[in-house]
């Protein structure tokens, strides 16, 4: 038969034990919600290797459309030098399109400030051309042979806005 004090410690020393492991569980996970929160707080940055736009400085309509499209406008905003080399041939240039980042961007100010364009947003051929080029960007192909692919895919489609 145990005394008190040898229940006692017996007792408090298997409570502790018990407590430690979920203590040490519950402080993981909050760590790993709290690092999980904050790295998509602004949903730039890269991914799968890709620079993106922060969603957060995209217009409301644009952060509320479908994923694919919501991806097409971050890649399209911080990859000019990708998406500007592109044709799009949903017949935009008829609106003064003169590329698929036309569809996208309107302007971009002195400060880097953005102002987007709505059209990609009820256009699935300019957002198809963006994630094709999002595929290929991240399967390592330049932008010549990004911009073969796309007139080669797309041309059956209407003319090319690229002068």
């Amino acid at each position: 038969m145990l005394n008190v004090v040898e229940y006692d410690i017996l007792h408090r020393g298997v409570v502790a034990l018990s407590r430690k492991p979920s203590r040490l569980i519950f402080s993981l996970a909050a760590t790993l919600v709290v690092l999980f929160l904050l790295s998509g707080c602004s949903g730039g940055g890269e991914r799968d290797g890709l620079k993106l736009f922060p969603s957060d400085q995209l217009p409301e309509e644009v952060q509320a459309a479908p994923q694919a499209v919501l991806e097409a406008y971050q890649f399209a905003a911080a990859n000019p030098d990708i998406i500007g080399h592109l044709p799009c041939y949903c017949g935009c240039g008829s609106i003064g399109h003169t590329s698929n980042y036309s569809c996208y961007v309107s302007s971009v100010d002195e400060a880097g400030n953005h102002t987007f364009d709505n059209h990609a947003l009820g256009c699935s051929i300019c957002v198809d051309i963006t994630q094709d080029a999002m595929r290929m960007t991240s399967d390592g192909n330049t932008v010549d042979e990004i911009k073969a692919y796309v007139d080669a895919t797309y041309s059956k489609y209407g003319s090319s806005n690229m002068p």
